[in-house]
């Protein structure tokens, strides 16, 4: 079954081993993103992922090992194992590693072997898409994205699918990344600029999309105007933080699931902690969203939150577009 993938030759136990450029080139963002609502819709079985700190030694910050299994009988199989080393920067290596290996649900038999992190990156973007085409206003044009991680363009390309994005500004705490990433990705159709106001950047944009490992709020609340979207990707322990609580309590929030958000995401414990945000007051997650049960956008000047933590039906819906692009 597998031999009928290109790419990379299988190993010798028949499992096809996919590298990082061919997993970007097998997930279109359209395709990917449907792929994601179609999951959703329908769902897998989700265990919670397993969070380990892992002490990293040398006087560097503690890493973390993530474990992220998830499975649809009688079909398919899958795990992702990532890691996060934050002080990786230092030897000029990535802070985020790992792999997916997908199997065959019947047999348990390895289907195949790719890249973790250029998979987790896509699905990611794919979700923060996935929940703009419910939650961003029709007529978005102006993008601002925080951040100048590898998640960053991803972010630009995957929003700019779900919404008319003509605009894009990009801030960073290190202005030269941020003005070499706009440069790298300013072209026709698509005017990117860097900026170093980021309250004047967030009062003018249409979508804020942030990916950081901030563990101190970024934006404020009183900077958001009416009708923006906010889409806040990087915080994925309780301790991480994008946003402050006056974002929360100005916005529709809504999360990827509610079992992983409530108990990972910082932009979402630490207000339930202190009372600024109830468990009603999460109007919905990707599931509501994709199933209708819950409306997303209710007029045109409220302002909506999307917090993603990522989730390994993402990982699987993702996996799966992958094997069946490369057999195409």
């Amino acid at each position: 079954m597998v031999d009928t993938l290109r790419g990379r030759p299988p190993s010798p136990t028949g499992m096809r081993l996919i590298g990082p450029s061919e997993v970007h080139a097998a997930l279109d963002y359209e395709q990917l993103v449907e792929a994601l609502r179609q999951m959703f819709r329908s769902g897998c079985t989700v265990p919670l992922r397993h969070h380990h700190t892992v002490p990293a030694g040398g006087g560097r910050e503690d890493a973390t090992l993530l474990l992220m299994p998830a499975w649809q009988s009688g079909r398919h199989i899958g795990i992702k194992i990532v890691t996060v080393f934050p002080s990786n920067g230092e030897r000029s290596l990535p802070a985020v590693m790992g792999a997916y290996l997908l199997l065959d649900g019947t047999t348990g038999a390895p289907v195949a072997m790719m890249d973790g992190p250029a998979l987790t990156i896509r699905r990611t973007a794919a979700a923060s898409a996935l929940a703009a085409s419910y939650l961003a206003r029709p007529d978005a044009e102006r993008l601002l994205v925080v951040g100048t991680g590898a998640l960053a363009p991803q972010l630009v390309e995957a929003h700019a699918r779900v919404r008319p994005i003509r605009n894009v500004l990009v801030w960073g705490r290190d202005r030269d990344k941020a003005a070499k990433l706009a440069h790298r990705l300013d072209r026709r159709n698509l005017k990117v600029a860097a900026t170093d106001d980021l309250a004047g950047a967030v009062r003018g944009a249409h979508v804020v999309t942030c990916a950081t490992l901030s563990k101190e709020p970024l934006i404020k609340g009183e900077w958001l105007p009416q009708g923006v979207h906010l889409d806040l990707v990087g915080g994925f322990t309780p301790e991480m933080r994008e946003a402050d609580d006056d974002c929360i309590s100005r916005a529709r929030v809504f999360v990827d699931t509610r079992e992983g958000a409530c108990k990972e995401a910082g932009d979402i414990v630490q207000p339930l902690a202190n009372g600024r945000l109830t468990q009603d007051d999460i109007a919905g997650d990707l599931f509501d969203l994709t199933r209708g049960s819950r409306a997303g956008r209710r007029y045109y000047d409220q302002i909506t939150l999307f917090k993603s933590v990522g989730t390994a039906l993402e990982d699987l819906a993702a996996a799966k577009l992958v094997v069946d692009s490369l057999r195409n």
